[in-house]
């Protein structure tokens, strides 16, 4: 009789290793990635909303954000947006991906 408790033991083991949770699923890659080369072509034109898109659009990336010299800027780092430094006379002066 008392050997009764040291038979349920490997059940409770089992149990104990059944109730893991599972890992998570990996994150999904990026749908767009930027290539800033296509858009260099840009660089010295003027920054209007259409010359920042059609560069944006020409890099595949899927953001943009134009920036003016003193603009404060962010330090994130995203593979899928464009940069649109302009220099102080409204033109683009350096186009890059991050």
């Amino acid at each position: 009789m008392p050997l009764r408790p040291f038979a349920l033991l490997p059940v409770l083991l089992l149990a104990a290793c059944a109730s893991q949770p599972a890992p998570p699923p990996p994150a999904p890659p990026l749908a767009m990635a930027c290539d800033a080369a296509p858009a260099q072509r840009f660089v010295g034109q003027p920054a209007t909303a259409a010359n920042v898109e059609a560069a944006r659009q020409a890099a595949g990336a899927r953001t943009v954000r134009s920036l003016k010299p003193g603009q404060p800027m962010t330090m994130d780092y995203r593979g899928d947006r464009l940069n649109v430094l302009q220099d102080a006379a409204g033109k683009i002066d350096k186009i890059s991906c991050g």
